[in-house]
This record gives C-alpha cells, sequence and structure tokens, in this order.
C-alpha cells in the first residue's frame, strides 16, 4: 500500500499538467502548418484570399507588372496641334466648298447673235448671258416675245467653276414684210431679273 502510495506520491500534479498542455501545444502546430498545403479558392486581382471570412492577404502567383506614364514633350505636342490645325482647316475648306453658298446672279445681258437682224424666212439666234459668282446651282427662267407668246418656265444646270451661263432662244420668221421683235428673258431664280433686246426681220421679197 506504501509502494502503491509511494508511486502516486511521485505522480505529481505538475507532471500531469505538462502531459494535458503537450497535446494542445502539437495540435496548434499542426493547423498553423495547414493553411501552407492549402488551395486558394478565388484570386481577386493581386490579392490571394483563403476560405471565407479570411481577410489576410498574400502575394499574386504571377507578376503584375505596371506600365510606366509617358509624358509627352511640349515641342511634341505643338507638332501634333499644328497638324490638327492643319487638317481641320483642309476639311473647312472643303466642306465650304461643297455646302457653302449657293449660285447668286451678277448679272444679265441678252443680244442676237446676228447685229442685223434675221433676213427672209429665217431664224434669229437670241442669246442671254448669265453671270454667276461660279458656285453651281441651277436657273430658272422664261422667254417672253413681243409677238404676245412665252415659254413655259426652263432650268438650266449651271456645274461648280461656271460663272457665265448661255440661254438660247431660237425665233423663226417666214413672210414679206418688216417686223420690229422683242425678246425678254425673265430670270426666275434664283432672284428675278430681267434683260431684253430688239432686232427687226425684214423680207421686201417680190410679190
Amino acid at each position: 500500500m506504501n509502494d502503491n502510495n509511494g508511486e502516486g506520491d511521485d505522480y505529481s500534479a505538475t507532471v500531469l499538467g505538462s502531459h494535458w498542455f503537450s497535446g494542445p501545444q502539437e495540435t496548434a502546430q499542426q493547423t498553423l502548418v495547414q493553411p501552407q498545403e492549402a488551395v486558394p479558392d478565388r484570386v481577386e486581382g493581386s490579392v490571394v484570399r483563403f476560405g471565407p471570412g479570411v481577410t489576410a492577404a498574400l502575394p499574386a502567383p504571377f507578376p503584375v507588372t505596371v506600365e510606366p506614364v509617358v509624358r509627352r514633350r511640349r515641342g511634341e505636342w505643338r507638332r501634333y496641334t499644328l497638324a490638327a490645325v492643319i487638317l481641320l482647316a483642309v476639311l473647312a475648306y472643303l466642306a465650304w466648298q461643297r455646302y457653302g453658298p449657293a449660285i447668286d446672279v451678277r448679272g444679265v445681258t441678252v443680244a442676237t447673235a446676228d447685229p442685223q437682224g434675221p433676213g427672209c424666212d429665217s431664224t434669229a439666234d437670241v442669246v442671254a448671258v448669265v453671270r454667276t459668282n461660279g458656285r453651281p446651282g441651277t436657273l430658272t427662267y422664261r422667254w417672253v416675245r413681243s409677238d404676245g407668246t412665252q415659254s413655259e418656265q426652263l432650268t438650266e444646270r449651271v456645274p461648280r467653276g461656271r460663272k457665265e451661263a448661255r440661254l438660247h432662244l431660237l425665233w423663226t420668221f417666214q413672210g414679206r414684210g418688216t417686223y420690229a421683235a422683242q425678246a425678254r428673258l425673265q430670270l426666275v431664280s434664283p432672284g428675278q431679273r430681267t434683260a431684253a433686246t430688239q432686232f427687226t426681220y425684214h423680207c421686201a421679197g417680190q410679190g
């Protein structure tokens, strides 16, 4: 009994405490080693997070390259600005050429091709010269004759760059006699202008 008590006396509380604490310490050490073998469950940018609720951040497994900011020199910006200004000027000029002011009439004159007038049973060629600003457009006009007749409204397309349009009226005469004729051009658009010429048809003939 005494031996048993002695052995019981040798079993101290300190040894008991050391036995119980050695177990948990080893368990804690094993628990700390486990995350090194864990596989990340998601990757957010350059931060790798392990497990839900874990906020510890580790370096990304791939290199992250940050491109350096390139600063333009002042001379380069000036060169680009000058080129942009020239380009805009060219585009503005082309747009003005295509969509600029419409055709504008500067003057109208009317005359006969033969100042002496037509002879017996012949045709007088009456020519109206319309001067413009060289812009493309359409002239709308009509001829009015002194014999009481007039034409329908006619049109003449003027291309870009042409500053003069010639409009013709062919007036045919027949028979003997003399007739004082007048041909008048009425410009309807653009603007309203009128110009006229007079000539004489003379045919003496023989009865």
